[in-house]
């Protein structure tokens, strides 16, 4: 008598990271996190924006399909740098439904931004920023988070960046956000290293913290 043959057990994709800029930039500057985060077994994806002339609810609905399209093959976790940080808790915020587990805040000023506030100071600049900035960067401010996802908040204390020349900081700083303006209420887990506002896209102890962020739900201990 032939036994049966057991079926394999069905295999679950590799966890979906989407990664979303921040402000005048495309994606290609996360490269390098990407890849870091394919290489410990994530399955990165980046989404593009137009940041400066794009409105919010076009890029909100195109993120929500992508968190969509990429739960369908397994669980999803969302990296945001910067003012995509912010544009990913307003997406959770306004489609609270949506099947995200992890979350991972780097330098996102969710306090506003001392930077864009100043800048908007100067006549004619408000075109540099756009709507969409202006409205995450200066008039929504003193975010809290009680969601479901669990979120964790990354800072930066390294002053390196045109930020500094606006923001005039007082306080430890990225160089274009302050230490204090990434402090969110109701995150899981906090964490502070000495890079830059950019250089945290660059950084190997970053990635590694994202990575133990994303697959425990904590940062590394310090």
């Amino acid at each position: 008598m032939t036994g049966r043959r057991r079926a394999a057990p069905a295999t679950r994709a590799a966890p979906a990271v989407i990664v979303v800029h921040g402000l005048w930039m495309t994606g290609i500057e996360c490269g390098l996190l990407r890849r870091r985060l394919a290489d410990v077994g994530f399955a990165p994806r980046q989404f593009h924006y137009h940041s400066v002339s794009e409105p919010a609810p076009a890029v909100l609905e195109r993120l929500a399909a992508t968190v969509d399209l990429c739960a369908r093959e397994g669980d999803v976790h969302l990296v945001g740098h910067s003012l995509g940080g912010l544009l990913t808790l307003r997406l959770l915020r306004e489609m609270p439904e949506l099947p995200v587990r992890r979350v991972v805040l780097l330098g996102s000023p969710v306090r506003g931004s001392r930077a864009a506030r100043a800048l908007l100071e100067i006549p004619g600049a408000q075109w540099l920023l756009g709507d969409l900035a202006e409205d995450e960067l200066v008039r929504n401010v003193e975010r809290e988070w009680n969601g479901k996802a669990a979120v964790g908040v990354l800072a930066g204390t390294s002053a390196i960046g045109l930020g500094r020349l606006f923001g005039h900081f007082k306080g430890p700083n990225d160089g274009t956000v302050a230490v204090a303006e990434t402090e969110l209420s109701g995150a899981a887990d906090r964490c502070v290293l000495p890079v830059s506002h950019f250089g945290m896209l660059m950084s190997e102890d970053v990635a590694a913290e994202v990575t133990h962020f994303l697959q425990l739900g904590r940062f590394r201990p310090a």
